[in-house]
């Protein structure tokens, strides 16, 4: 089987309402969501992080076939994340945590992937289940990284979906709150579900230009943990 990259979905629907458990978020979930408002706070501080690493260790754990797969997409998710003006961080929501435990909990023992449940249902009727009546909703999953910022960097480069769907929903202006739930997984060791909802979308912010030097560095990126990693999927599927 060749090895590439961790199985990433993405998909968006309208959600609306029901009723919500409650779910306390781990250290790998927590650090899930500071890592992508890292990203959102600070783009062109992230873009720099990606150019001084170009390949991370965990992408030249995958062999050579990852980067060449796709060799556009490291390119243009810096240029992406350079015009990118910063965004609000995303509220950590319960009833959107509790969502995303329920699909790790069900896929991990089993080794499934993708956004459905066991009977069908959609990641949308799941996210309505819990009590979500924001009118936007979103989905993504990643199969195989461990580390946060493994996770985070591989949905912004998001190598080898034309849709750049994973990209679009971390820096989607209309999603403002995110629930993450991260655990083992049979087939591929690690997974991590990050739902997202918001409301009405506000109008557009204007496109950062490039200056010569920043008056502000921004903060340093969040820690992450470390973790033992195991096999990784060997294929991409786009499901945005």
């Amino acid at each position: 089987m060749r090895v590439k990259l961790a199985h990433i979905g993405a998909a968006m629907a309208l959600a609306l309402a029901a009723a919500a458990p409650a779910k306390a978020a781990g250290p790998a979930d927590e650090a899930v969501l500071a890592e992508m408002n890292y990203a959102r706070a600070y783009p062109q501080a992230y873009a720099m992080r990606l150019v001084l690493q170009p390949v991370s260790p965990w992408e030249q754990s995958l062999g050579p076939a990852h980067a060449a797969e796709d060799p556009q997409a490291f390119a243009e998710a810096v240029d992406f994340l350079l015009r990118q003006a910063p965004l609000p961080p995303l509220k950590a929501d319960e009833r959107l945590a509790a969502s995303a435990l329920e699909h790790v909990a069900d896929q991990g023992v089993r080794g499934a992937i993708g956004h459905e449940g066991p009977t069908g249902e959609a990641f949308d009727s799941r996210i309505r289940r819990h009590g979500v009546a924001e009118p936007y909703a979103a989905e993504n999953i990643a199969y195989g990284p461990a580390q946060a910022a493994d996770v985070v960097r591989e949905l912004i480069i998001d190598s080898g979906v034309p849709s750049r769907g994973h990209r679009r929903n971390i820096f989607y202006p209309p999603l403002d709150a995110a629930g993450v739930a991260c655990g083992p997984h049979r087939q591929y060791a690690n997974m991590c579900v990050m739902d997202f909802a918001g409301g009405s979308e506000p109008a557009r912010p204007a496109r950062l230009q490039l200056a010569a030097a920043s008056p502000e560095a921004p903060p340093a990126a969040p820690a992450t943990e470390r973790s033992a990693s195991g096999g990784f999927l060997s294929r991409l599927l786009d499901l945005f």
